[in-house]
C-alpha cells in the first residue's frame, strides 16, 4: 500500500483525523533526561493509541537530549502499534546526496513511516525521500508560524505566491501517492487556496490548540470533499491535560463534528465549472469598483443576475444542496432580496420547505414578519447570496428567533472574507460558503478566465480589508 492509502485506511477504520504529537518539552518532564522523555511519550501512546490516526514525534526534543535522547526516540517509535503511521517532524532539507543520507536515517534507522521536509532546495533534494511509495513525505508549504509570511507569501513573476507555487510543484512530484503538504491551520485563507490548487492531496495542518487556530475554520478550509485529506496534529492540548486520553477523545469528537457541520462541498471540478459560469454570466466582474462602503475594490459581485439564468441558478442551488445534506434542520429561511431566488431553487431541488423574513413588515392583514408556514421551536438554516462583514444578517436572525425559530447555520454562495465568519462565530452562528472569495478567484485564474495579476489584486484586497478591521 502507498503511504496515504495506509493512512486513509486507518482514518476510516477509527473515524479520526487526529494526529497526536509526541513533543517531550523539558517543562513537561519530571526531569530533563532521555528516560523521562521516553516515559512521557509512552504514556501518551498508551492513552491515545485508539484515537490517533498517526503519531508525530518531534525530533528536536529528542536530539536536544544527546545520544540517549536519540535512543529514546527509537524506543518511542518502536512502541507505536504497527497499524498506526509515525510521522517524524524533522523538517529535513539538503542537497541530493545529503538528502539521500537523511532519507536512509529517517526510514531505515529511525524507522519512521513519514517525515516533514523543506522544499527550499528543489526537486533533487526531495526525490530521495519519495523513492519508496510506502514511505510518506509532508512538504512544508505554508507553515503555521507568524514568520512564515516573511518568505512564503512572496509573489513570484507568475503572479502566484510562493506557497501556491510549492503546492503546484508538489502535484507533479506526487507520482507514488506518498507526498502531502504542511499548511498551518493558523492561515485558513491559505489553507483554502491550497486545497483548491491540490484538491486530492493530504494536508498536515498544525496550529490547532496552543497556537490558537480555530478548528471548525481549519476543517472547512482544508478538508477534502470525501471528508478525509486533513491531519490535525495536537500536542500540548493533549499532553498537558489532566486526562490525555479524555482530551484526545474530545478533540477527535470536535474534529468529527466540524467535519459534519462543514457539509459536503461539490467536487473541485464542478466548483471550477460553476465559477466559470458565474464569470461568464457577469455575476463576477473584475476592474475598479466603488463599493457601498466607499472602498475601491478590484472585484464586483452581483448575484441578482442569477434570476435571469435558470440553468446557472440550478447549478448554484445544487452547490447549496451539497452543503445542506450534512445538516439536520426543518426548513430553510431565505433572506430577501437576492437570497429569495436562490432559496426557492434550493427548496425545489432539495424538497425542503422555505420561509423568509420580510424586509418590511406588512402594515395590513396579518402584519407578518415571517412569510410561510412554520412551527415554534423548529430549526432553520438561513440562505443568502453572499456575505461581507455579516452585519446585515443579524436583523434577519433576530426576526426568525423572535418568532421562536432556532438559527445556527447560514449558507451563502460567496464569502467575501471581510470578517463575516468571525463576527457570526462570535455571536454563536456558523457560516458556510460554497466559495471563499480567494478560492473563487483561484479557480478562475487556474482556468484562464482571469490573469494572475487580477487574482493577486483580489487576494491583496482581502488582506488589506482584514488588516483594517
Amino acid at each position: 500500500m502507498s503511504f496515504f492509502s495506509r493512512l486513509e485506511e486507518r482514518a476510516s477504520k477509527i473515524d479520526s483525523l487526529l494526529c497526536v504529537g509526541l513533543d517531550p518539552h523539558p517543562a513537561d518532564l519530571k526531569e530533563n533526561t532521555p528516560q523521562a522523555a521516553k516515559e512521557f511519550c509512552l504514556n501518551l501512546i498508551e492513552a491515545t493509541s485508539g484515537l490517533a490516526v498517526a503519531f508525530k514525534p518531534n525530533s528536536a526534543f529528542f536530539e536536544a537530549l544527546g545520544p540517549g535522547g536519540m535512543t529514546a526516540l527509537l524506543d518511542v517509535i518502536a512502541a507505536v502499534p504497527d497499524e498506526i503511521p509515525v510521522i517524524l517532524d524533522a523538517k529535513r532539507g539538503d542537497i541530493s546526496s545529503t538528502a539521500q543520507a537523511y532519507a536512509q536515517a529517517v526510514f531505515e534507522i529511525i524507522q519512521a513511516d513519514a517525515v516533514t521536509i523543506s522544499p527550499y532546495l528543489g526537486a533533487d533534494s526531495i526525490s530521495p525521500f519519495l523513492q519508496d511509495s510506502e514511505k510518506g513525505v509532508f512538504l512544508l508549504c505554508k507553515t503555521s508560524n507568524p514568520g512564515s509570511n516573511d518568505i512564503q507569501t512572496e509573489t513570484l513573476q507568475s503572479g502566484l505566491k510562493l506557497y501556491e507555487h510549492i503546492a503546484q510543484l508538489a502535484l507533479g512530484w506526487n507520482t507514488k501517492d506518498n507526498l502531502g503538504l504542511v499548511v498551518g491551520a493558523t492561515h485558513p485563507e491559505a489553507l483554502s487556496e491550497i486545497r483548491g490548487l491540490a484538491p486530492n492531496m493530504w494536508i498536515l495542518a498544525p496550529g490547532v490548540g496552543a497556537q490558537g487556530a480555530d478548528l471548525l475554520t481549519a476543517v472547512q478550509a482544508g478538508l477534502r470533499t470525501d471528508g478525509l485529506g486533513l491531519l490535525v496534529p495536537v500536542s500540548r492540548g493533549i499532553s498537558r491535560a489532566e486526562d490525555p486520553g479524555e482530551a484526545a477523545n474530545s478533540i477527535r469528537e470536535a474534529i468529527n463534528q466540524a467535519r459534519k457541520n462543514r457539509g459536503s462541498k461539490a467536487e473541485p471540478k464542478i466548483l471550477g465549472k460553476l465559477a466559470q459560469n458565474l464569470f461568464e454570466a457577469g455575476c463576477v466582474k473584475f476592474g475598479q469598483f466603488t463599493l457601498k462602503s466607499g472602498l475601491e475594490s478590484p472585484i464586483y459581485i452581483d448575484l441578482r443576475q442569477l434570476a435571469s439564468y435558470p440553468n446557472l441558478l440550478t447549478q448554484v442551488a445544487k452547490a447549496y444542496q451539497d452543503i445542506l445534506k450534512g445538516f439536520t434542520f426543518d426548513r430553510i429561511a431565505a433572506i430577501p432580496y437576492a437570497g429569495l431566488p436562490i432559496g426557492t431553487a434550493v427548496s425545489l431541488g432539495g424538497n425542503w420547505p422555505m420561509i423568509y423574513p420580510r424586509k418590511e413588515v406588512k402594515e395590513y392583514g396579518a402584519k407578518a414578519e415571517i412569510e410561510g408556514e412554520f412551527k415554534t421551536g423548529e430549526k432553520v438554516v438561513v440562505i443568502d447570496d453572499l456575505t461581507t462583514t455579516g452585519g446585515t444578517k443579524f436583523e434577519a436572525f433576530e426576526k426568525l428567533e423572535n418568532a421562536g425559530l432556532k438559527v445556527k447555520d447560514i449558507v451563502v454562495l460567496i464569502d467575501r472574507e471581510s470578517g463575516a465568519k468571525e463576527a457570526l462565530a462570535e455571536a454563536g452562528y456558523r457560516l458556510h460558503a460554497v466559495f471563499g472569495l480567494a478560492e473563487l478567484v483561484t479557480y478562475l485564474k487556474n482556468q484562464g478566465q482571469i490573469t494572475a495579476d487580477e487574482m493577486v489584486k483580489v487576494i491583496n484586497f482581502i488582506k488589506e480589508s482584514a488588516s483594517n478591521r
